[in-house]
């Protein structure tokens, strides 16, 4: 049957297209906005400080709201959680294009973050009744290939908008992607199973203070709040997440699915990813510090040092994704964040003065290593689950993404604060911790040999 085999080739291309422009514009829009932070804060009369709310505030609506829009569309069906945040996407960015103050502007990224967490939420699991189970790791690997693409893109589709254009084409730039994605999607996405039962709000309110206060607490750490201020909101989230966690156990279709890390492969998959995703922002964060401040080098020539990393996973997630119908994500992962812990113990030894080559055969093989363990890992967390449960493990995935991201840029912050402006030493730190994050990844990897493969 077709629910259960996918969908034919013809209809699987088009919904293929569909998800992997909306994924595209989800991604890019955590990155663009970042180049004209100096230039807005300018135009809208703001501080700097206050400008880092054009990024937090979406990065907070994603964080907070992938897990109910997860459970959304396990009760209501992916196709409609999905076209809805579509929806919302597109209209919160004109609306972001559109903002004549700072105010309306930090409202209008609020909804172009809960409209991403829509897509970003239900995306791999759609994925799932795309493609026959024998080719799964293809499909997550275009997934996974499109996000490289488009986080490689970022600074480069940023760059090339703001020579031609204002800040405000950041973001409007999306509408006409959003709206040919929709008119794809209506006509292409097919309808998933519902499981009917009741969404529980009282945990989507607890999942939301749970994240906004790690978030925001964590976040304070690199942007000089005070210790009270930061050890309250961190206790307060950590008290949120353990009412939340307690309410859970009792339910059978709980908003964070408890139920699904009892299964060995699928905690340890969800493991191994926030490490792998922690040690990768340490290096992006670190790296560009360390050529800016202790080599002298540009803006743009530092992007053009950074870019062999995302650029390898292009080309090596799709090759990862094939073998991943046919090996198990616990060698192909562990093997690839082998690789990993290696490139990056080969970048502490670069100097400050390092010559081009130099620098990229280094990031090169931590794309390679990097490459290896994503796609694989991607595919094993969603196909461990039950396809009931598809929703809620599509959004496991994107929430331990982002939570290795937040660790990451916590222990930059960290790092840098305890050298007391030492660029190269905070660096060296830093990317120790990097590896000390990929190699733990590898070990709890190879620990999924010892489970059955799931397919």
């Amino acid at each position: 049957m077709r629910e259960q085999d996918g969908l034919p080739l013809p209809e699987r291309r088009r919904a293929i297209v569909t998800i992997g422009i909306a994924v595209a514009i989800s991604v890019l829009s955590t990155s663009v906005a970042n180049i004209a932070l100096p230039t807005m804060a300018l135009e809208l009369g703001t501080s700097p400080s206050q400008s880092i709310w054009i990024v937090n505030a979406y990065q907070l609506a994603v964080t907070v709201s992938l897990l109910p829009m997860a459970a959304l569309g396990d009760i209501y069906g992916y196709r409609v959680v999905y076209l809805w945040g579509l929806a919302l996407f597109t209209i919160s960015s004109l609306a972001s294009g559109m903002a004549d103050s700072f105010g309306l502007l930090v409202a209008a990224r609020v909804g172009q973050g809960l409209g991403s967490a829509g897509i970003m939420s239900v995306n791999t699991a759609l994925v799932r009744f795309l493609f026959p189970r024998a080719q799964l790791g293809r499909g997550i690997a275009a997934v996974t290939f499109v996000v490289a693409v488009s986080s490689a893109a970022g600074p480069s589709v940023a760059a090339a908008i703001l020579s031609v254009a204002s800040w405000h084409w950041l973001f409007t730039f999306n509408v006409p992607l959003g709206v040919l994605a929709f008119a794809l999607a209506l006509k292409s996405v097919p309808h998933t199973p519902k499981s009917g039962h009741p969404f529980d709000f009282a945990s989507a309110a607890l999942n939301a203070m749970m994240f906004g206060l790690l978030f925001v607490g964590l976040d304070g750490v690199g942007h000089g709040q005070t210790a009270p201020v930061i050890a309250a909101e961190l206790i307060a989230g950590v008290i949120a997440g353990y009412v939340l966690i307690r309410r859970q156990t009792k339910l059978a279709a709980p908003l964070l699915p408890i139920d699904l890390f009892r299964l060995p492969i699928f905690a340890l998959s969800v493991g191994t990813s926030i490490c792998s995703y922690a040690a990768q922002t340490i290096a992006y964060l670190a790296l560009p510090f360390y050529f800016q401040v202790a080599g002298g080098m540009s803006q743009s020539h530092i992007g053009l040092l950074i870019t062999p990393w995302p650029a390898v996973v292009v080309f090596v997630a799709p090759l990862a994704g094939r073998l991943s119908d046919k090996y198990p994500a616990g060698l192909l992962g562990g093997c690839g964040l082998a690789v990993l812990t290696v490139g990056l113990l080969l970048a502490m030894s670069l100097p400050p003065d390092a010559a081009f080559v130099d620098v990229v055969w280094r990031l090169m093989v931590c794309g390679i290593g990097f490459g290896f363990f994503q796609s694989p890992n991607n595919r094993t967390l969603i196909a461990a689950a039950p396809r009931n449960r598809s929703g809620a493990a599509s959004g496991v995935l994107s929430t331990a993404r982002l939570t290795g991201q937040t660790i990451g840029g916590v222990v930059v912050a960290l790092v840098f604060a305890f050298t007391h402006g030492d660029i190269a030493q905070g660096v060296g730190l830093a990317l120790t911790a990097g590896a000390c994050f990929a190699g733990f990844a590898c070990v709890v990897s190879f620990l999924r040999l010892s489970q059955p493969h799931p397919v």
